[in-house]
């Protein structure tokens, strides 16, 4: 039996916060839990991103921002969306789907040098990764066996 969860994280442009969630997510949740991530409009992983989850020991170098039209029709135990602009544009998925929402700041809008870019990446990384560590205890605590009573 398979007891692995399907995910689907869901961001406006699949640069950032839901490419770092999905690193996390697979990363942090281990083989519980069969990860994707997309965009409502997609553009390309930034390189603060990538940068800020290799600090980690996290390597997202290899994923691409994909559009969230490519996962219509597929199912997903969990959908969440991690900007207020891709709640309010998601696709309808199956009724079993569990929706969540997350709203975070988005690191990509942060403009000036390099370093205080990766900076405002490091900041909303960790403050997903602290939400997906949330996540994992409820999860757990929601899986764990019934207990039983002696006869």
């Amino acid at each position: 039996m398979n007891d692995t969860k399907r995910v689907l994280i869901l961001c406006t442009g699949n640069s950032a916060r839901s490419q770092m969630a999905e690193g996390l997510l697979r990363h942090d949740g281990g083989d519980r839990f069969a990860v994707f991530s997309a965009g409502t409009h997609p553009s390309f992983v930034r390189s603060e991103a990538i940068a800020a989850m290799r600090e980690l020991g996290i390597d997202i170098s290899a994923q691409r921002s994909k559009a969230v039209d490519e996962f219509l029709g597929q199912e997903f135990d969990y959908v969440i969306t991690v900007c207020d602009n891709a709640r309010e544009t998601c696709p309808v998925f199956a009724a079993q789907t569990t929706r969540l929402h997350w709203s975070f700041a988005d690191p990509a809008a942060v403009g000036g040098e390099y370093a205080e870019r990766l900076a405002a990446f490091r900041q909303v990384r960790d403050q997903i990764r602290q939400r997906l560590h949330e996540f994992l205890t409820e999860y757990s605590e929601w899986h764990l066996p019934t207990p039983t009573t002696p006869s």
